[in-house]
């Protein structure tokens, strides 16, 4: 993007924003003049305002947030039987076992990458065309419309019977994918990186808090390992190493091993889309990078909370002739979706000043787990919701035998965070 970096439009919006913060520092703090100046040239405030930081923040954010509004109208759909799969629940045994399979993944790609790349870029490659294929699909419908019934369904002989929407996402889905391994651009893979992320929230479920916090808590500990301890055991950071690590292309690995297959030039390597990156305008050549599992791990539990803010709205729709006189405080308003989501944000920051600190890569699951998890409960706590949620908050709402209804006051009941 030389146009780009070129331009002085990053360094004047960088400076407009650094004067604007200084300002809001000035009329809320009790700081001298000096000290937010010194403050505003520190290394880890300057990183907060990198185009690529702000980039990560704000699409990180908004994966989880649609990720969560696609399960809930899932959830809706199911319960209309437009839906024949149901979501896939993760139990405390998987949510136990998670860490320790994450491992032994993270072990076989550091030992045989090379080996495995292949077999490797197949899977990724089936996987990540499914789900941006999901992440397309509502795009897509609401643009064919009004050239295609919803309802009617195409047959595509052994595969199955779709919509036309769902056909057109899949070829677009492949088009990305076929451009991806031509170019290895990153804004590409980014694009595949945000299907699995919206996929993996919208369609696996966490039954309750304490099945969310037995996961998040066992994944804090394999993240600190692997980025803190693994060096003194392997001689190099692991997590660092395979999440850095590139793939030989396909092109390539066939024009060596087929002579009628030629290239012009030699293709690119790839880096699977595991993990979302973008370049910094300011310091060209320079790649902020956020692992997809600081997303979705994160994103199931607040996937979980949305839905039982929905859930928990829902009953109070249907109490209301008897507690309408009963006033409302103010710490009832507040979701506890909005209150993890901030709390996901704050930890994004702590996890970046973090790494401009110390100069070396950060789980940001020590910082994500916590600042999403204990505000969580806390509030939890404070409105009386703890004991529910910690077990089995949606078994009655999965065995109510009015789904239609229950259905409808779902779809309104999404309203409140719009």
């Amino acid at each position: 993007l030389p146009s780009i970096h070129n331009s002085y439009i990053i360094p004047i919006t960088y400076s407009f924003i650094r004067h604007c913060l200084i300002f809001f520092i000035k009329s809320n703090f009790s700081l001298q003049m000096a000290d937010i100046e010194l403050l505003s040239e520190t290394p880890w405030f300057y990183a907060l305002l990198d185009s690529s930081r702000i980039a990560i923040f704000i699409i990180s954010v908004s994966l989880i947030v649609y990720g969560s509004f696609r399960s809930l109208n899932y959830d809706a759909c199911i319960k209309k039987n437009e839906k024949q799969i149901d979501a896939q629940v993760i139990n405390g045994r998987q949510a136990f076992l998670f860490p320790l399979v994450g491992s032994i993944f993270l072990l076989l790609s550091f030992f045989f990458f090379d080996s495995l790349q292949l077999l490797f870029f197949v899977c990724t490659s089936v996987v990540v065309t499914i789900t941006c294929a999901f992440l397309l699909l509502p795009f897509v419908q609401s643009l064919i419309r009004p050239f295609f019934d919803d309802a009617h369904k195409i047959s595509i002989g052994i595969v199955g019977r779709y919509t036309a929407a769902e056909v057109v996402s899949v070829f677009i889905s492949l088009g990305l994918v076929f451009l991806w391994i031509i170019t290895g651009h990153w804004l590409l893979m980014d694009a595949l990186a945000m299907g699995l992320c919206v996929a993996f929230i919208a369609l696996i479920r966490l039954p309750s808090l304490k099945v969310s916090t037995l996961l998040l808590t066992g994944l804090l500990l394999y993240d600190v390992f692997w980025v803190f301890f693994s060096t003194y055991i392997f001689n190099t950071n692991v997590m660092v190493y395979v999440a850095t690590k590139t793939a030989e292309n396909p092109i390539s690995y066939l024009s060596k091993n087929m002579p009628f297959i030629s290239t012009s030039s030699e293709p690119p390597k790839l880096s699977l889309p595991a993990k979302l990156m973008f370049p910094s305008f300011q310091d060209v050549g320079r790649f902020s990078m956020l692992g997809l599992g600081d997303i979705v791990m994160p994103g199931l539990l607040l996937c979980f909370v949305m839905r039982y803010d929905a859930h928990k709205r829902t009953q109070s729709g249907a109490n209301n002739n008897h507690s309408s006189s009963t006033p409302v405080s103010s710490l009832q308003k507040v979701t506890y979706f909005h209150c993890s989501l901030i709390g996901y944000f704050l930890g994004l920051l702590t996890a970046t000043v973090s790494a401009e600190f110390f100069k070396a890569a950060q789980p940001a699951l020590l910082y994500l787990v916590p600042f999403t998890l204990l505000p969580l409960m806390i509030m939890a706590y404070l409105k009386g919701d703890l004991r529910r949620m910690w077990n089995e908050p949606f078994t009655d709402y999965s065995s109510s035998s009015s789904s239609s209804s229950i259905s409808s006051k779902l779809e309104k009941a999404s309203e409140i965070y719009v």
